[in-house]
């Protein structure tokens, strides 16, 4: 599946102990880098965040974002007499050396350690609507991310498209610029040997002549000829529409899973390169345009897969 490194995906999950929100933003990243903004008091979700993170994300950088709230003391809570008594005591007691000491207010002593609140902090409780917050926020990621790996993908074919058809220009000019350029090796050839000895060309037959120019002609051809770098053009068209296609639909290639952006990277490389032979060996200004409109577009796709997973 194509996926792109920019999304957003958030969640919330709820009990009776209160709210927790999980926030996931992520960004184009050569490697899984993860920060987390998590509440002391949740700190302890961070590690089950983190595998759940793992198993859906392999590249990227990823802001984790944790929030909560805890819901009001229960009007159910009740406060133990022993314990009552123990405060009163440690009050009287403080009093009798700083008279001034305030008594606590009953929220307070509701949250002290002798009261008993249904709603006292459960970590077991909220690991669980941290993990159910979690789930939900990736998939959202996901979907996100799915959503604009698919847009970036048809912007890339798009691309390849008009790569292969300056490809295939080319080719059908090639064999008429070959044949144009053997013409004039064979006309330079030809005005040279007669500047250097009218004579000594006369005694050359026309079968030696033919026989050189030919040799001639052909050896610049070779150095001109750029078939080998258009058919490899065409087979990096072909990989990258099989990977972007197979991509979109869903392919669950195990050997390619997670490694789209790093082998379209790759492929860019390698049709960059092929575009810069081209360019060297142009015999011919549209040649070199070609060229040129090739590399434009292999950046822009190069570009394009930067956001990829």
């Amino acid at each position: 599946m194509i996926r792109s490194m920019t999304a957003f995906g958030s969640a919330r999950a709820e009990s009776e102990q209160g709210s927790v929100t999980v926030e996931f933003r992520s960004v184009n990243s050569r490697f899984l880098d993860v920060n987390f903004r998590l509440p002391e008091d949740l700190r302890m979700a961070e590690g089950l965040i983190r595998e759940q993170l793992g198993q859906a994300v392999k590249r990227g950088k990823v802001e984790i974002r944790v929030n909560y709230n805890r819901a009001p003391a229960s009007a159910s809570a009740t406060l133990d007499e022993h314990y009552l008594s123990i405060v009163a005591g440690q009050l009287q007691a403080a009093r009798r050396i700083v008279p001034d000491v305030p008594a606590p207010r009953l929220s307070e002593l509701l949250s002290g350690a002798g009261s008993r609140d249904d709603n006292a902090f459960d970590p077991e409780i909220w690991l669980g609507m941290c993990s159910e917050a979690t789930t939900h926020a990736l998939d959202e990621l996901q979907a996100a991310r799915e959503r604009e790996g698919r847009r970036l993908a048809d912007m890339m074919l798009d691309c390849a498209r008009d790569v292969g058809l300056i490809v295939e220009q080319v080719a059908q000019e090639l064999p008429g610029l070959l044949a144009e350029h053997q013409e004039k090796i064979a006309t330079k050839l030809r005005d040279a040997l007669m500047a250097a000895s009218p004579d000594g060309f006369a005694q050359i037959s026309g079968t030696e002549l033919s026989a050189r120019i030919a040799q001639e002609a052909s050896l610049f051809s070779l150095r001109i000829d750029v078939a080998e770098e258009l058919s490899r053009l065409r087979s990096h068209i072909a990989e990258l529409e099989h990977l972007l296609r197979t991509g979109q639909a869903g392919g669950k290639d195990k050997k390619n899973s997670g490694s789209a952006g790093k082998r379209l990277d790759f492929l860019f490389q390698e049709m960059n390169r092929e575009a810069n032979t081209l360019g060297s060996k142009a015999s011919a200004l549209s040649v070199t345009r070609a060229a040129i409109d090739l590399k434009l577009l292999i950046e822009q796709m190069r570009e394009q897969a930067q956001n990829i997973e």
